[in-house]
């Protein structure tokens, strides 16, 4: 194991900073992501989650916020619904140079708070 990361983010802290900025979605969330979950009824927890996922990824990396874009990462669902991360530019990099193999993802939400648990391998 190469590194462990979790990160919580309070949903209606998220909520709030989304309706304040609205722009924040396009600049946090790849096409992909805002695709999955633009049928939702509520896709703010899922959103909140997926930004968890590339604060957890910093802290597997043992880097700070501001080591990569928020595009650099980003969450994919496979066909059996199980998420799993996919990297590009700065992001793959760190991973190449840090030896990861494989990344491991957990997401889950409450009505309260979204986490995300990430380790690499």
């Amino acid at each position: 194991m190469i590194g462990i990361g979790i990160d919580l983010v309070d949903i209606e802290r998220f909520r709030r900073s989304l309706e304040r900025t609205p722009t924040m979605r396009t600049r946090l969330f790849t096409d992909v992501e805002l695709a999955y979950v633009a049928p939702q009824i509520d896709p703010v927890p899922s959103l909140a989650a997926r930004f968890a996922a590339r604060e957890a990824v910093m802290k597997a990396l043992g880097v700070g916020l501001g080591a990569f874009g928020f595009h650099d990462v980003w969450v994919e669902r496979s066909v059996s619904g199980q998420p799993w991360l996919a990297f590009a530019g700065r992001a793959a990099e760190l991973s190449k140079e840090a030896g990861v193999v494989t990344w491991h993802l957990s997401l889950t939400h409450t009505d309260l708070t979204a986490a995300a648990y990430v380790v690499a391998d």
